[in-house]
C-alpha cells in the first residue's frame, strides 16, 4: 500500500513553528491541527503550496516574506501621544487597545514603544514587515470523511472550537 500524499480533497493534520528572523519562536501549535487540503481554509503564506505532494513524517521548512504573511510596515498606522493620555490599563508594551473611525469600524492597535513620558501606538500587525520561518510537520494523510471537506477554517484534532494560523 502506497503512502497518501497531501492533495485536494484529502485530510491533512499538521503540527507548526513560525519564527522570526531572530529565530524566535512567535507561533507554535503542537497538537495537531487539522484540515482538508483544497477546501476553503487557508494557510500562511506559501504553506499550502509546500505540503502539496508530501506525506505523514515528512517536515517542510518554508520562508515567507512579509507580502505573504501580514503585509508590509506601514508608517501611516503608527502614532505617538503623551503616556498621560493613555488609560492605565494599556500602559504596556504589547497592549491591545480597540480603536474607532468615523465609520465605525475597529481595529486592534498594539503599544509598541513607552519611552520618555510618550507611547507609540501602531496599528501594524506585530509581525507586519517581518520574513517568517515556518516549520511544518505532516502528522496524518487520510481521505476525507464525510462532512469533513464542509468544514471552515483549521480545527483542532484533539480539541473542539476552531483555531487560525493567521
Amino acid at each position: 500500500m502506497s503512502k497518501e500524499i497531501v492533495k485536494p480533497g484529502k485530510y491533512v493534520s499538521i503540527s507548526y513553528t513560525i519564527r522570526d528572523g531572530d529565530g524566535n519562536v512567535v507561533e507554535q501549535h503542537d497538537l495537531p491541527i487539522g484540515f482538508v487540503y483544497g477546501s476553503d481554509t487557508e494557510l500562511i503564506g506559501g504553506m499550502d503550496q509546500a505540503i502539496a505532494g508530501k506525506s505523514a513524517g515528512d517536515e517542510v521548512e518554508v520562508s515567507l516574506p512579509p507580502q505573504d504573511t501580514f503585509g508590509e510596515h506601514d508608517p501611516d498606522l503608527t502614532f505617538t501621544d503623551d503616556l498621560e493620555n493613555v488609560p492605565p490599563q494599556f500602559r504596556h508594551v504589547g497592549a491591545e487597545v480597540q480603536m474607532q473611525n468615523e465609520a465605525g469600524d475597529t481595529k486592534t492597535f498594539y503599544i509598541s514603544r513607552i519611552e520618555d513620558g510618550k507611547v507609540t501606538i501602531d496599528g501594524n500587525h506585530p509581525l507586519a514587515g517581518k520574513t517568517l520561518k515556518v516549520h511544518v510537520r505532516i502528522l496524518e494523510v487520510r481521505d476525507a470523511q464525510p462532512g469533513e471537506e464542509r468544514t471552515s477554517g483549521i480545527h483542532s484534532v484533539q480539541a473542539p472550537g476552531s483555531m487560525s494560523i493567521n
